[in-house]
């Protein structure tokens, strides 16, 4: 896919717009940002999408200069989204906004295939700008996240942060939705997948943690700040 770029000095009408895929599971969050990109005549909102499986489709059929994604939706989420459409076209540029900022949600999505990576406090200000370093071939990843990971000097919690940051993008969906009190059924229906395998995937992790319940799981979240109390 041709990457459109645009230089500041010459003549707008030169240029083809930066055709952008907007992804996350709220409409409103969807219509605020689809209105913030609208102030920029270098940029157009081309689709959205709610769910990873509709946004695999869409870029598969729109094929846009960038996606913009969330992580968190149901169905196969975000990052297991982005691993799919990366794995199909190595070019793919996907930036991530999210109300995530911890240093292993960063290194999650872009181990899946992302560009980019800002929190969506910080969109607002700095989305273009993202933008437009990932559709001209950079990278991008908002100044102070990489900051943000509260260190522990136990020796234990260091080895939590490195195995939760080695799982794969399914398991550390599955991890994120068990640390925060879902039945293995309920992650079931969200992530469309069987009760067997999600309880398969909740045997897998607890064993690479060293933990034997879901307690000592979200205990380890809570001390990552990857789930709230």
């Amino acid at each position: 896919m041709c990457t459109t770029r645009y230089d500041s000095n010459s003549d707008n009408s030169m240029f083809m717009k930066i055709k952008v895929i907007l992804v996350d599971d709220h409409a409103v969050v969807r219509a605020g940002f689809k209105m913030l990109l609208a102030t920029d005549e270098r940029i157009e909102v081309i689709a959205e999408a709610e769910r990873g499986e509709e946004a695999m489709q869409l870029y598969n059929t729109k094929q846009p200069d960038i996606m913009v994604m969330d992580i968190s939706m149901p169905g196969i989420g975000g990052l297991e989204a982005i691993r799919r459409i990366y794995a199909r076209d190595s070019h793919a540029k996907i930036l991530v906004f999210s109300v995530h900022n911890e240093q292993v949600f960063i290194n999650q999505a872009i181990k899946a295939g992302a560009k980019g990576f800002i929190s969506k406090n910080s969109a607002a200000d700095i989305l273009v700008d993202a933008i437009q370093k990932i559709v001209n071939g950079g990278t991008y990843i908002e100044a102070g996240l990489t900051h943000t990971v509260n260190q522990d000097n136990n020796a234990r919690q260091v080895d939590h942060h490195k195995i939760i940051d080695s799982l794969s993008s399914r398991e550390f969906d599955v991890f994120l939705l068990l640390a925060k009190g879902k039945t293995a059924h309920k992650i079931s229906e969200e992530l469309c997948l069987s009760y067997k395998t999600i309880a398969n995937y909740s045997t897998q992790i607890k064993k690479k943690l060293n933990v034997a319940t879901v307690a000592e799981l979200t205990h380890i979240a809570l001390l990552s700040g990857m789930v709230n109390p």
